[in-house]
């Protein structure tokens, strides 16, 4: 039968040896997506049990096909990882034998969902959620303090013309409401010349997604939470696509070794392969991390 997903999963091979999956094992698939990774750890072994944990209800809904192929081994749950531990509650969810989180944003997401792409013109919106978030990244845009966009544009995107893309917006609100992706896209590009391929709205967007979905203050949230929730043996795997939330995971893990409380899957941090990149170029800036619980 097809269990072919709508998402490339990343370092699939890699993510698979690094949660070191166990027959008859309950695992937890944080960030189900397009449920790439949990069909494959599914598929392993068919005495493995899954929840698959998303935000996003388009997910949880277009993944129908996978809920009726996998009956009864998969669990489909509507929620942030940010707030596992009320999920556990909740649906009373056992010790998991493994959690997994892919922290990245897939491309169906930023194709489907308004004000993600800059490529396509559509609301500036950026919430993974609209249960979840309030606040649009139109109201960020049209009216934050100048010295607020330059934070958010600098902490979260690393934004070096942040000042001068800053002040461009400033102006051009006064003028008109800044409203859709193209809009501001095309504001970034009258200030920013890129070399590269790289449209240089990226690092902006970047910024904008994720301070409206508080994606670091997510991650910091579930990181404790998943360890928890795992048996002794167990395996917390994650996968980063941002320095700032690599920088997170990284010092979690030292964290756990050092206070003795985890133990050192991986030495170095795992990165996709050439041949992967080859086939797959969103996965060049995927790190992932792994600790086994103690």
């Amino acid at each position: 039968m097809d269990t072919t997903t709508y998402h490339k999963p990343v370092l699939l091979t890699e993510t698979l040896h690094a949660l070191n999956l166990k027959p008859r094992g309950f695992y937890i698939d944080a960030t189900f997506g397009g449920g790439g990774h949990s069909s494959a750890i599914l598929e392993a072994d068919k005495t493995i049990k899954l929840s698959g944990l998303d935000w996003d209800k388009h997910a949880i809904e277009n993944a129908a096909p996978l809920q009726e192929l996998y009956a009864d081994r998969l669990e489909l749950i509507w929620g942030s990882f940010a707030h596992l531990y009320k999920i556990i509650k909740k649906h009373k969810l056992p010790k998991a034998d493994g959690i997994l989180a892919d922290f990245g944003t897939s491309q169906n997401q930023i194709n489907e969902r308004d004000g993600f792409s800059i490529f396509q013109d559509t609301p500036l919106d950026m919430r993974m959620s609209n249960s979840h978030f309030k606040t649009t990244a139109t109201e960020i845009v049209n009216y934050a303090t100048e010295q607020e966009l330059c934070e958010i544009f600098w902490k979260y995107g690393e934004e070096r013309f942040a000042k001068q893309i800053v002040k461009k917006i400033i102006e051009e609100r006064k003028k008109k409401k800044i409203t859709t992706t193209g809009q501001l896209a095309d504001l970034v590009k009258s200030v920013v010349f890129s070399k590269t391929k790289v449209h240089p709205a990226t690092r902006v967007f970047q910024a904008l997604r994720i301070f409206v979905n508080q994606e670091l203050e997510n991650i910091s949230a579930f990181l404790p939470v998943a360890f928890d929730a795992l048996k002794p043996g167990g395996r917390l795997v994650c996968i980063s696509f941002h320095s700032l939330e690599d920088r997170i995971v990284k010092q979690f893990v030292k964290d756990m070794i050092v206070t003795g409380k985890g133990s050192e899957v991986a030495r170095k941090v795992i990165i996709a392969t050439p041949e992967e990149i080859s086939s797959n170029p969103s996965c060049r800036s995927a790190k992932l991390r792994v600790i086994e619980k103690k």
